[in-house]
């Protein structure tokens, strides 16, 4: 294990990206802080340090504990980062998921068998 590495490399090889491209095009993008501030994709990710990644409607914020040569398994990523997102961002997601299932465009009649079998799954 090396002490430190690109940070787009150090987000896909964590999971947190399904491609390296992706991760690249958040640095760009913005949507990657480390220390309250926007960080470009060659920036290296040393240990120790807190990582904030926008990802849709959450921040998940993430410190890196060991940095992967490559890719690793899903059941190995706790080794190389601590995920310390608040559950309050997760409970944001989960929420904006159900409000989406239930939300109807005025007008379009009552809920079919298959909206009705959606929201019966979301409330059992």
């Amino acid at each position: 294990m090396e002490s430190r590495a690109r940070i787009d490399k150090w987000l896909w090889s964590v999971r947190l990206f399904k491609t390296r491209a992706l991760a690249t095009d958040a640095c760009k993008a913005g949507s990657v802080l480390i220390g309250d501030q926007a960080v470009k994709p060659a920036r290296e990710a040393r240990v120790g340090e807190i990582v904030r990644v926008r990802l849709g409607l959450i921040t998940r914020t993430l410190e890196v504990v060991a940095v992967p040569k490559s890719r690793v398994g899903a059941k190995l990523v706790p080794a190389y980062c601590k995920d310390l997102t608040p559950a309050e961002e997760f409970e944001r997601l989960r929420v904006q998921r159900i409000q989406h299932v239930l939300a109807r465009e005025k007008g379009t009649g009552r809920p079919t068998k298959r909206d009705r079998r959606q929201i019966e799954r979301f409330f059992s």
